[in-house]
């Protein structure tokens, strides 16, 4: 087991796990009962003076610090409420206990205690030890103590070692799922009902991107992983539902960055009757109060800024944020023109596109982005890159469609839903067009999906939400691999991986 490069187990522990196993100390016990958690000891004995109460306590937990002194211990136990200090004396332990503890338990075990609660004479609540189990003999050794694990790599691959020694990371994943939470009862509140759609999928569609692609061997056929939920949920619509949402793992096949991971969260709302100018009302209601019930502010620090998430949040159509923004009236000038423009200021795939509304998103994209730092929406989205989302009742070429950026990122993305059968189908076309002259993130044609528009879907809005860019702007992370717990990573290279990879494995 030692030889395998993978395994960490420290020689040191091995020793003292050996030494207990041959003293017959248990070292897994099943179970341990606890009376009160560490934190509920706190409030409840929080007026407790020097001399220790007569009612005794069985709380566990890991020790973080173990101060010896001879004949006396002081240790730091910790579970997920809180943090207390223990203090372990030789003649008030039964026999052998003590000598067991000082052998043989350290830092990073967890154990369980009996004993009763008192405060030091600097004031610190702690508990007098009667007794203690050792219930997990660790086996690997915790970072050292004053500067914790540091190694980015290291914590997010071993999350689990992170959360152990990073009261910071832990903050953020109690964050997180209060996030979650909320939300869910924002919608809730709000007379949405949340269904779960299929992560497998014979089609993948509901956004442009690259899917994963796996082999069903009983269906004989090829599935993909979900990009997006959407026309499933849409597909409720259809069936009735009026009002829906899906909390929902997606997965595209991308680049990894600081604001990308190819497995993220997000959720998606349709609510019929409703159009775009609604989902972005509900998109900044929610987000707004979601900020002031976390934080207890509407204005929170990211980076060197203050984003204020007080409503109504600024809006802008996407022509007027790249003339006002951007420094370019795209309407003013024909293609020719503006592919010279964007070559001199650095934009990215002007000799791919030929048309105005075309270069209209890569202007947007190159030039304003990154610039959009208070809540923003942009909106008025050209058809050509949004094959989904109705056509704009005064615009033509335009589509009813938003987007929200918030410190430079998308947040959220929403429609007024195309449900016009016929006009789906033509976009479907239009989008198989440019996989066929290789645009690898073109959306699929989904014929059932047509067939459910046949039947009728009614004016409807929809909008989908980024959960782990809402998180990061929430706790102030400015990478996504910070509030996902164990995001994507390049595998580490053994001997046993390379076996594992090679083609004969």
């Amino acid at each position: 087991m030692q030889d395998n490069p993978s395994i960490q187990f420290d020689d040191q522990r091995l020793a003292k796990r050996h030494q207990l196993a041959q003293a017959g100390v248990p070292m897994y016990p099943h179970e341990f009962r606890r009376s009160h958690t560490i934190g509920a000891i706190r409030t409840e004995f929080c007026d407790a003076g020097h001399d220790p109460l007569p009612e005794q306590v069985m709380t566990a937990g890991r020790l973080y610090g173990v101060r010896d002194h001879g004949k006396t211990f002081f240790a730091d136990l910790r579970d997920e409420t809180g943090r207390i200090q223990l203090y372990i004396r030789k003649d008030a332990l039964p026999e052998g206990k003590f000598q067991t503890f000082k052998s043989s338990i350290e830092r990073g075990d967890i154990i369980g205690v009996t004993g009763r609660v008192f405060r030091t004479k600097v004031g610190e609540i702690s508990v007098f030890v009667d007794d203690l189990v050792l219930l997990t003999k660790t086996l690997c050794s915790l970072p050292e103590k004053f500067h914790g694990l540091t190694n980015l790599e290291k914590r997010y691959r071993q999350r689990y070692l992170d959360l152990i020694v990073n009261e910071e990371s832990r903050e953020t994943f109690r964050t997180r799922s209060r996030i979650i939470s909320l939300l869910r009862n924002f919608l809730s509140g709000q007379g949405f009902l949340e269904f779960e759609t299929p992560t497998l999928q014979p089609l993948y569609g509901g956004a442009n991107a690259r899917p994963f692609t796996t082999f069903h061997n009983f269906l004989g056929q090829r599935l993909y992983l979900r990009i997006a939920p959407e026309l499933y949920l849409k597909r409720l619509v259809v069936g009735g539902f009026e009002k829906v949402f899906e909390v929902a793992k997606n997965f595209r096949n991308e680049d990894i960055d600081t604001s990308h991971n190819p497995e993220f969260s997000m959720v998606e709302i349709y609510q019929a009757y409703a159009d775009y100018n609604d989902m972005m009302k509900l998109t900044e209601s929610l987000i707004s109060s979601i900020v002031k019930e976390v934080t207890g502010s509407d204005k929170l620090a990211f980076e060197e800024n203050t984003i204020s998430y007080d409503t109504p949040f600024q809006v802008m159509s996407m022509e007027d944020a790249v003339r006002t923004i951007g420094g370019v009236d795209i309407f003013t000038h024909d293609p020719d023109t503006l592919r010279q423009i964007g070559k001199e200021k650095g934009v990215d795939g002007v000799d791919n596109v030929h048309t105005q509304r075309e270069m209209l998103v890569l202007f947007f994209e190159a030039l304003v982005e990154d610039k959009l730092v208070q809540p923003t929406f942009i909106t008025d989205f050209p058809v050509e890159n949004s094959p989904l989302a109705k056509s704009h009742r005064e615009k033509e070429g335009f589509v009813e469609r938003f987007e929200l950026f918030i410190a430079g990122m998308e947040l959220a993305n929403g429609f007024s839903e195309l449900n016009d059968p016929l006009d789906q189908v033509q976009r479907f076309e239009a989008q198989e067009e440019k996989r066929r002259l290789g645009d690898e993130e073109a959306q699929m044609h989904d014929y059932d999906f047509v067939n459910a528009l046949g039947y009728g879907m009614p004016p409807t809005g929809g909008v989908g939400i980024g959960i782990d860019r809402l998180v990061m702007l929430i706790t102030g992370n400015t990478s996504i691999k910070e509030v996902i717990l164990f995001p994507s990573m390049k595998r580490e290279i053994t001997s046993a991986t390379e076996d594992e990879d090679s083609p004969s494995a």
